[in-house]
């Protein structure tokens, strides 16, 4: 039977997801939820369409709901689902803060109900061919590089550019995709340092961040004032080859390499609740500790720097 699912948040990542159920068997939408009513027009005449995600939650028949909403939105969110027994994909942050984040790893094991963090770039093709050919092989430092100029990608989810809202800028929001594809490789890591740029409201538009995991090393660059866009991978072995993967080649157009990594996110998604994975909110987690860590480490060197 197929996992039935309900969307909160018809943002401009939203239609990644519905292009995947479409295309998937083993899930299906069963519901959408926005609170603009001009977002839900679309759908009306196909599916239920709710502005309030409780009413959504208390009157449709879902396993599990996928949560696209502004960052500062998902821990409330997250919560009421799982404590109406539904299991949870939320796109990356998990939440804005470590507490809330910690407290819903604790509600969702209490529940039994998975609680999954969408990280897209794992599920890039050229990504998953980098992991099989470095398969067995030590490697001893990955960098990642992750640029775009954010202005470019938001729409009209311009909520993107509030601090308060996003939880920082570059840092906070593509930060987690890059932290997971160093610990695809590397495993658990932790900061060493951090140089974070921010601009006149308080965005952090660049970062670059050191990572250790014992003798091993990771590089993460973020660049939200990039003319264009830049991701890729670099993976050096001990055997002193390196080996790369550049996210977007095979997928010329703008964002066209998200198709097929979001139909990647709802099959996984799918296997982790048919299979009751309730470790699953460990990567989500993993990402958001590498998150504030890093701004932990700005805030040491700048007062460091002020002394």
């Amino acid at each position: 039977m197929a996992l039935r699912i309900g969307i909160v948040g018809l943002g401009v990542i939203s239609k990644y997801y519905l292009a995947a159920l479409d295309r998937l068997s083993e899930v299906e939408l069963g519901a959408v939820c926005d609170v603009r009513p001009d977002a839900l027009a679309p759908h009306v005449a196909t599916v239920a369409c709710h502005t309030d995600h409780r009413r959504m939650l208390d009157n449709e028949p879902l396993d599990a709901i996928v949560v696209t909403t502004p960052n500062d939105t998902h821990a409330n969110l997250c919560r009421d689902a799982l404590e109406a027994g539904l299991a949870v994909c939320v796109e990356k942050p998990l939440t804005l803060s470590l507490a809330e984040a910690r407290a819903l790893a604790r509600l969702a094991v209490a529940r039994r109900r998975p609680l999954y963090t969408a990280f897209h770039r794992r599920h890039n093709e050229n990504v998953l061919a980098l992991r099989d050919k470095v398969a067995g092989a030590k490697v001893t430092a990955v960098t990642v590089r992750y640029f775009e100029r954010i202005e470019d990608h938001v729409g009209s989810d311009t909520w993107y550019l509030d601090a308060a809202r996003c939880g920082g800028g570059c840092v906070a929001d593509n930060g987690p995709n890059a932290f997971d594809l160093v610990r695809m490789f590397l495993g658990d890591v932790h900061v060493t340092e951090a140089n974070v740029r921010r601009d006149g409201s308080g965005v952090d538009r660049y970062a670059s961040v050191r990572l250790r995991a014992g003798r091993r090393t990771g590089h993460v660059l973020l660049d939200w004032s990039y003319a264009g866009e830049r991701k890729d991978i670099e993976v050096r072995l001990a055997s002193g080859a390196v080996l790369r993967a550049d996210l977007l080649d095979g997928h010329p157009g703008f964002k066209n390499s998200l198709w097929h990594e979001y139909r990647g996110i709802l099959t996984e998604f799918a296997e982790t609740v048919a299979e009751r994975r309730i470790d699953a909110v460990r990567p989500g987690l993993a990402a958001l500790e590498l998150v504030r860590a890093t701004y932990r480490s700005e805030q040491i060197a700048s007062t460091a720097g002020g002394n």
